[in-house]
């Protein structure tokens, strides 16, 4: 592959000018463990410092897994270091874990104890989260089937395509005695609805591509020899997009989304005030507003400009410049 880094962790990268295409190799099973979630972490913390990357296509290497799902020895190993309590005393360990994680001098030593597991998972969720909150754009490039981990890594992408075929995607993880525990909970009920989410994680029965389409969990099914190509497409169309406006809606639907309604708008004034006075936002109303005057009329009414605007990514400038 041409422009291709392969990082530590499982995660092959190339790099395809304003998107990177993330190829996520899990082995000979197709699995994510802890070496491909920090890579991931490493990746995200990356990319949300480099303004020239607009968009990440993800996808697997296995030739019929997305990812299959987490190593399941992760896990239970994990496991093995909790020690036996009520579920309010883990409820204080979760809390205990995300603080500590984020004390520099305590983390290292504190992962070393019954605490290293919960600060992994707690990782792990503010990776997805870190995906949510950014001006990337995130397109889960389905090859394959998605189990567990692998299907909640999708859910946390923006888009997602999946290849047809004899493949599947869901949250199976009660049949080993355990929910879903990498964001399958919120993401899969946001996406779906609370009780077709509830009815698919306590049978454990995944979704063909036709059905999670069917019911919202993908967003296109394709062809599996067009899914990179499409996914490529998606990526330099969406974005395109002025990378501040990107930020702020995402932050507004994926946190001010589960909100209450008055707190949810709060959210969204706040991101608005804090992409009005961008560089970008300026320079397109300023334009817009002489087209306006120009023109006689509103521009977005007129539908060569609307075309030409959804194409670019943002109102034309003068002389074809382009937006960060």
């Amino acid at each position: 592959m041409k422009n291709t880094r392969i990082r530590p962790g499982g995660l092959e990268v190339e790099d395809c000018g304003p998107v990177l295409i993330v190829r996520l190799d899990g082995g000979a099973q197709g699995v994510m463990g802890l070496a491909m979630a920090d890579a991931l972490a490493g990746l995200v913390g990356e990319l949300e410092s480099d303004p020239r990357v607009k968009a990440v296509v993800l996808t697997g290497t296995h030739p019929g897994r997305f990812i299959g799902h987490a190593d399941v020895r992760w896990l239970q190993e994990g496991g093995t270091t909790i020690p036996a309590m009520a579920r309010g005393m883990t409820s204080a360990v979760a809390h205990t874990a995300a603080t500590v994680r984020n004390m520099p001098l305590v983390a290292p030593v504190a992962a070393l104890t019954p605490l290293g597991g919960a600060m992994q998972l707690d990782k792990l969720h503010a990776t997805f989260m870190r995906m949510n909150r950014c001006g990337v754009l995130f397109i889960a490039a389905l090859n394959g089937s998605a189990l567990g981990l692998g299907s909640e890594l999708a859910q946390a992408c923006d888009v997602r395509l999946m290849a047809d075929g004899d493949f599947f995607i869901g949250q199976p993880e009660v049949l080993l005695g355990i929910p879903p525990g990498g964001g399958g909970t919120q993401r899969l009920t946001r996406l779906v609805g609370a009780h077709r989410a509830l009815m698919m994680m306590l049978e454990g029965r995944p979704a063909t591509p036709a059905k999670a389409l069917e019911i919202g969990l993908v967003d296109e099914v394709v062809a599996p020899e067009q899914l990179i190509e499409r996914a490529l497409e998606l990526a330099r169309y969406l974005g395109a997009r002025p990378r501040e406006a990107i930020r702020a809606i995402k932050r507004a639907v994926y946190v001010g989304g589960s909100m209450p309604l008055e707190d949810g708008l709060h959210l969204e004034r706040t991101e608005f005030m804090a992409a009005l006075s961008g560089a970008a936002s300026q320079a397109l109303m300023i334009q817009y507003m002489a087209r306006t005057e120009r023109d006689g009329d509103l521009p977005l009414y007129q539908p060569g400009v609307f075309a030409d605007s959804l194409s670019n990514g943002h109102f034309p400038l003068n002389g074809n410049r382009t937006v960060g």
